[in-house]
């Protein structure tokens, strides 16, 4: 993606952010928190104007994650920018991946918080992110969240899914699909979910299978790999055979 570029190209300031500890001046804190609600300034949420109060969750996430996903979520909506953020969010999770330095950066506690913010800041800046993104990151570095943010984009991504009527659903295969066996799958699965909902189909390759399918969506699992029918048919051969039943 050329926005995660956007972010590996700002990642040599680290060594330079990483030995300072002063924030910028136009990024105050007070100024952040008043910009952006957050689970820490949830009770923001009950004050909010009338014409905001059908602004909901479409699903119920709970734990520090899901509560922060949350609290984007609503933002996003009422920003109006639930896709951007959605982007956002996955590139800066993309970059962590491609970078070990930038991993370690948001993993390490040690690092002190305005140092943390002003990085972020950086980062934001030179990959264009959306206020409403960079200022949440801000505080996510703020509280030391920032080593949380891939289960964060995760469960923000089962909102954005959610409020789209999409189902996600994950296949996997010792090797992929081929196109005309994925499209009747995902019509198979459109059936079996209904009308009102929209299959997003994953593929995921894992050798270990041996052969077969594994079928996963709405927490519903169809194990039809060879390796778990070995493993059941080696089970039913170890089973003593009761001759009197006979």
């Amino acid at each position: 993606m050329a926005m995660a570029a956007r972010i590996r190209s700002t990642l040599p300031l680290f060594h330079r952010l990483l030995r300072s500890d002063s924030l910028p001046s136009h990024t105050p804190r007070a100024a952040l928190h008043r910009t952006l609600l957050c689970p820490e300034l949830s009770r923001k949420y009950s004050t909010s104007p009338k014409k905001d109060e059908n602004v909901k969750v479409p699903l119920a996430l709970f734990g520090g994650s899901g509560n922060y996903a949350s609290a984007l979520y609503l933002a996003a909506v009422k920003g109006n920018a639930l896709d951007k953020v959605e982007s956002e969010l996955l590139d800066l999770v993309q970059a962590s991946k491609n970078s070990q330095l930038f991993s370690q950066f948001t993993k390490d506690l040690s690092v002190p918080a305005e140092t943390r913010v002003k990085a972020i800041n950086e980062i934001c800046g030179q990959a264009k992110f959306s206020d409403l993104t960079k200022n949440f990151l801000v505080i996510l570095a703020e509280n030391g969240r920032l080593r949380h943010i891939e289960s964060i984009a995760k469960r923000f991504v089962e909102l954005t899914m959610a409020h789209k009527g999409e189902v996600k659903a994950s296949v996997t295969s010792v090797i992929p699909l081929p196109p005309q066996e994925e499209k009747e799958l995902k019509e198979t699965l459109q059936e079996i979910i209904g009308q009102g909902k929209q299959v997003k189909l994953e593929q995921k390759i894992d050798p270990s299978i041996l052969g077969g399918l594994v079928v996963e969506f709405e927490q519903k699992v169809f194990d039809m790999s060879i390796k778990t029918r070995a493993r059941q048919m080696e089970r039913f051969l170890r089973e003593p055979i009761n001759f009197g039943s006979l």
